[in-house]
């Protein structure tokens, strides 16, 4: 851990040419402290994320959050409105107007004179917002988070990760296709249970923690030294999650930029050889979240994924999710995903792949099964899986 003074933890300073995870964005307006700094320098936060084990209520709490929103749509727009209702529409805009005065600035501009907002305004707007994580915890507070008396161990996942970082770091974040796979896996608990699973590019964990919930062993791999360290740390938060399914979480490194793996027993998070002949003999599910935002990166993991499916014993079924993007680029002077185009191109090319030994199988799934996780589960975002079926 870096040294840092109190006045440093308040006021950290993230450069421009940084990436913010839309899960940060939509954070509760609270002052956001962090925990501490990494080796790097970089500012570290603790979030708790609560699983929601009732779904129902979930559902039934959006169902009505959308019917309070078009009934002020309705209420606004006067549509469906009897005599009674435009009246007192009528007399609102008058009361809304009073005391309101057209001005003119020295340079001939308008300028308008905004009605204050009362206290009930802003108590409406709280009720209309969706409820969101992560809440960034208070600094030395692990009592911080508002309803902690009213969930138990089981209902809380605690991650450490970072916010804004340049795009080599990104892994050190929370993104949201992570949320989405952690929901199908508590959704389909029971075809995980007791499973092998290798996680390619796990970055903070969250994915391998929840997986791990179910399954007997879990292998959460990635790069980077401080970024494997955060990962541990947060297993280490985590584990007594997975001990009430007798499950465990392995940190361990892997490069889909080298062939083998790293076994020296020197290195940090290196594999030991009873470790690969585990993960060959006893692996049937590989999963990867949110890492297909590099054309060179996307090559790397499938010739990674292609190379392992090959070496395992036992037909496996791999989970991919991701996001699509949209960008404006010169180049199509149109809306694109480029990283997602070639996504597709490189699944559908492993799909046609001619091979004796090995068949792929791909198929999207919908993303229309339970929210154990609060994030905004956007259209954009997908799940697919590969089958892995072994010929010979």
């Amino acid at each position: 851990m870096v040294d840092v003074t109190e006045e440093e933890m308040d006021n950290p300073t993230f450069k421009s040419d940084t990436v913010l995870s839309d899960v940060h964005l939509h954070c509760p307006n609270k002052r956001r402290l962090m925990v501490r700094l990494n080796a790097v320098g970089q500012p570290v936060f603790l979030s708790y994320f609560k699983l929601l084990w009732n779904t129902e209520g979930l559902a039934s709490e959006k169902c009505v959050r959308e019917s309070t929103t078009e009934r002020e749509y309705q209420y606004r727009s006067g549509d469906e409105l009897g005599d009674k209702g435009r009246k007192k529409l009528r007399k609102e805009k008058e009361l809304n107007s009073e005391g309101v005065e057209a001005l003119l600035d020295d340079d001939g501009d308008l300028e308008v004179v905004r009605r204050p907002r009362s206290a009930s305004d802003v108590e409406a707007e709280d009720l209309l917002r969706d409820r969101v994580h992560p809440v960034i915890l208070m600094k030395g507070r692990e009592d911080a988070f508002e309803d902690e008396q009213e969930c138990t161990c089981s209902d809380i996942v605690k991650i450490e990760h970072t916010m804004a970082t340049p795009l080599e770091d990104v892994g050190k974040q929370v993104w949201r296709a992570a949320f989405l796979l952690a929901d199908y896996i508590l959704f389909k608990r029971d075809t995980f249970r007791c499973c092998s699973v290798l996680e390619l590019g796990g970055g903070t964990g969250i994915t391998s923690i929840i997986m791990g919930m179910v399954a007997k062993r879990v292998y959460c791999t990635d790069v980077g030294e401080d970024l494997l360290a955060m990962c541990e740390q947060n297993v280490v938060l985590n584990k007594h999650l997975m001990e009430l399914g007798r499950g465990e979480v392995k940190v361990k490194k892997l490069d889909w930029l080298k062939e083998e793996f790293c076994t020296d027993p020197e290195a940090l998070y290196s594999w030991s050889e009873e470790e690969i002949a585990d993960l060959h003999e006893h692996c049937t599910v590989i999963m990867a979240a949110d890492v297909f935002y590099d054309d060179g990166l996307t090559d790397a993991l499938f010739r990674t994924l292609y190379r392992i499916t090959h070496n395992l014993r036992n037909s496996c079924t791999v989970y991919l999710a991701l996001e699509k993007r949209l960008n404006f680029t010169l180049r199509h002077m149109d809306v694109t995903c480029e990283a997602y185009s070639h996504f597709r191109n490189t699944l559908n090319d492993l799909e046609n792949l001619q091979d004796r030994k090995i068949k792929y199988t791909v198929e999207p799934i919908k993303a229309d099964f339970c929210q154990f996780l609060i994030y905004e589960r956007i259209e954009q975002l997908e799940l697919w899986k590969i089958i892995a079926e072994q010929l010979t």
